[in-house]
């Protein structure tokens, strides 16, 4: 039986990332996308209200699409960056899995977008292994050091996690993507990390999002001494079409592969090698000049917190909406956030409302708003909290919470905070190979919030900030707890056999844009790529996952591309409407 992948991708952000150029094998013309109908109760409709003054919007582009959709017939890319999709596309080619590709271009995305991902950072990832048709997570997220705890920061930063040092977590993604290449790949460590040691070694031209990032983030790169080196050479930021070099990064990399090599020569066996070169990274030289770094600066990471460390194996959590099967995360991260809005949204009769209209864009906020409560009520780690996520995901829940939306009324907000939402630090990855195997990750961690460690190239994970100082908050600080990641990919799968392979950048926003894109898909019937690229919408009228947590009470964000009258609409039902640019928000779709 023939299998097909088809690809599309999506250029834009909301102060992000730049998209990629898909890589597909033997590309065709023709989508295979399917258009399912919507059962179930639909909601109360009500008549446009008056006109409701609104701030200026951005000035259109124009854009009708960016590219085309890609289908290929044996294996097929898409990631955040090019570099890395040519990359992993180039594994594929010389006979690598999805697995030994994603790993690839995982690697290439912490070298040429390491301002928001970073080698020593987090990556989450998901599988699916087409042989024995199981689904899986690798958590990719590190825990707290065996020193840190909610007192601390409780009674000494006010119940903040202060910038810094004390933010970090013990770095998950050299386990996590030596962990999925050692129990699911086929190549070794060096395969699969020569071109990121290339690009890190020899450089890449600067683009211009990376350079704008880079420029706006100045006076926070040139705090540290080791930073500016990195990022401010010659004391400014790289300008674009300049080749940017990271000479500490390509050695840290190259040790590991050097130490992997070694052990090969000794008579060791692959597994063996891969081994070699996590211990290189968690117990080995690198872990010592990690450590020495955080003892010197007041943080609390230790080697033995290294040397104890071990990414978690985990099985997914899975329900049926809109006629596909979507595999997320667990409540260690906001992955359940998706799954119960789809569950919530089944009941409701979105194809009757029209795409974008004021109805739809109420709905599916006000949708969203009641499932961002409950991943602030319950999710942090199972492994240190009872998260009653059968309850969160049944019928009874969704219909209970369905009854809450009022179409008239935005619900009420929170009390605000003091601080806006920030820009997510995060980029995607995802591959289909010739066996039907799936790859799913969003690697992670910016280069903005702690030091690089000298002479290594690495930022160690600050995912700390998505924890809180809090007593009693279900993800507050605990030795050995991993914080609430936003980081969040998925799988879904379709009646016909088609795997879909999703995810975005944008904190909060991911599992917001990864519901719209299949929103797009099921109920509107577009083509993948025209689901990527359709405007979109998004609340923050909710705890933020970054500290400070603030919330934006009301907050409806949409896309310059909406009509006024739906803003005014919306404004009107008490939405507090802000613009964002067109082409506004990243997401990368794989079918």
């Amino acid at each position: 039986m023939e299998r097909r992948a088809t690809l599309s991708c999506r250029n834009r952000d909301h102060g992000c990332r730049q998209g990629s150029v898909p890589y597909a094998d033997d590309l065709i013309g023709t989508p295979r996308v399917g258009s399912h109908a919507l059962g179930g109760a639909s909601c109360s409709m009500h008549e446009s209200v008056p006109t409701t003054e609104l701030p200026p919007r951005p000035s259109a582009l124009g854009i009708a699409s960016l590219r085309p959709t890609l289908t290929g017939t044996r294996h097929m890319v898409s990631a955040n960056h090019h570099l890395a999709a040519q990359a992993a596309f180039q594994i594929l080619e010389a006979g690598g899995n999805a697995v030994d590709a994603g790993v690839c271009g995982g690697l290439v995305l912490g070298v040429v977008q390491s301002d928001i991902v970073n080698i020593a950072g987090v990556a989450p990832i998901m599988l699916h292994l087409a042989r024995d048709r199981t689904t899986l997570t690798i958590d990719g997220l590190g825990t707290w050091p065996r020193a840190a705890s909610v007192e601390l920061f409780h009674q000494h930063h006010c119940g903040h996690i202060p910038r810094g040092v004390l933010r970090t977590v013990v770095p998950a993604a050299p386990c996590a993507w030596i962990t999925a290449l050692s129990r699911f790949g086929t190549m070794s460590f060096a395969d699969v990390a020569a071109a990121a040691i290339r690009f890190a070694d020899e450089g890449f031209p600067m683009y211009p999002l990376m350079a704008e990032s880079l420029a706006a983030q100045r006076d926070r790169l040139a705090e540290w001494p080791s930073t500016a080196a990195m990022y401010l050479p010659g004391g400014r930021p790289p300008q674009p079409g300049e080749r940017f070099v990271q000479s500490d990064l390509a050695g840290t990399l190259r040790h590991m592969v050097d130490e992997e090599r070694a052990a090969r020569a000794r008579g060791g066996d692959r597994e063996a090698g891969l081994a070699v070169a996590r211990d290189a990274f968690y117990r080995g030289d690198i872990a010592a000049r990690i450590a020495d770094a955080q003892a010197r600066q007041g943080g609390l990471l230790t080697r033995e917190d290294l040397a104890g460390f071990q990414t978690r194996i985990e099985p997914p959590v899975a329900i049926r909406a809109f006629g596909l099967e979507v595999s997320g995360c667990g409540p260690w991260c906001q992955g359940p956030t998706l799954l119960q809005t789809l569950r919530l949204l089944e009941g409701i009769d979105l194809r009757r409302m029209g795409h974008n209209s004021a109805d739809y864009i109420h709905a599916v906020i006000e949708a969203l708003k009641l499932a961002f409560v409950d991943r602030e009520t319950y999710f942090g780690d199972p492994r240190f909290i009872d998260v009653p996520l059968a309850r969160l995901l049944s019928d009874e829940h969704a219909r209970t919470q369905r009854q809450r939306i009022d179409m008239r009324r935005a619900a009420a907000a929170p009390p605000s905070g003091d601080a806006p939402p920030r820009c997510a630090d995060t980029s995607y990855i995802a591959v289909v190979d010739r066996e039907g195997n799936a790859f799913s990750a969003t690697p992670s961690d910016s280069a903005f919030d702690a030091p690089v460690v000298p002479g290594t190239g690495l930022v160690p994970s600050f995912r700390g900030c998505q924890s809180w100082g809090i007593p009693g908050h279900p993800s507050a600080v605990a030795p050995g707890k991993r914080p609430r990641l936003t980081p969040n990919p998925a799988i879904a799968f379709g009646p016909d056999g088609s795997i879909m392979p999703f995810g975005s950048p944008g904190g909060d926003v991911q599992p917001q844009a990864m519901l719209q894109v299949l929103l797009n898909l099921q109920v509107f019937g577009m083509t993948p790529q025209a689901a990527v690229e359709a405007p979109r919408f998004a609340t923050f009228s909710f705890p933020d996952s970054f500290e400070p947590h603030a919330i934006l009470p009301g907050r409806l964000t949409l896309e310059s591309r909406v009509d006024d009258g739906v803003a005014r609409d919306l404004a009107a039902r008490g939405h507090d409407v802000q613009w964002w640019p067109q082409w506004a928000v990243v997401s990368r779709v794989v079918v």
